[in-house]
């Protein structure tokens, strides 16, 4: 049996030189950073609602609210990790993933190794399962003025045996 699941997360950016960007559990050089409850992890927040979904046990919004003082500035490595268990629990793994982020900066391609290694190391999986791409919006809309990022993920879970 296997659950397909989408995410899809959006972040204010802002000029925060002392806040962190961190992208799929990495630490991305960059004087911007996203603004959020958490630590503002957008690709692990799009793929942790991906694998709820795929799962149909709502979304982070549910498990994790920003109403709720005790998820201020959590690692979004958390999130996936309480994600994962529940995924573990109903008895599926991820056959694997697709990332997309959309964002005018900072730059992806320079990262995306890293990235991929950093994402497929969370999640317990060979890189080969995780792809990362990025696109911009070409100067159009908010994110195109770089006011904003945002990330869909796409998860194909399978019943384990």
């Amino acid at each position: 049996m296997f659950r397909i699941g989408n995410g899809i997360d959006f972040h204010k950016l802002v000029h925060e030189p002392m806040r962190p960007m961190i992208l799929g559990g990495l630490h991305i050089d960059s004087e911007y950073a996203l603004m959020g409850h958490s630590d503002a992890d957008i690709v692990l927040h799009s793929l942790a609602d991906a694998i709820l979904g795929a799962l149909a046990l709502g979304d982070i919004g549910d498990h994790f609210p920003d109403t709720d003082p005790k998820w201020k500035n959590m690692n979004s490595k958390l999130i996936v990790e309480k994600t994962l268990d529940l995924m573990r629990e109903k008895k599926f793994h991820i056959s694997n993933i697709d990332i997309t982020i959309v964002a005018e900066r900072p730059k992806i391609s320079p990262v995306r190794r890293e990235m991929i290694e950093s994402i497929a190391g969370i999640l317990g999986l060979e890189a080969g399962l995780v792809s990362v791409k990025a696109t911009t919006m070409e100067g159009m809309g908010s994110l195109g003025r770089a006011e904003g990022m945002m990330v869909l993920s796409s998860v194909l879970l399978e019943k384990s045996k």
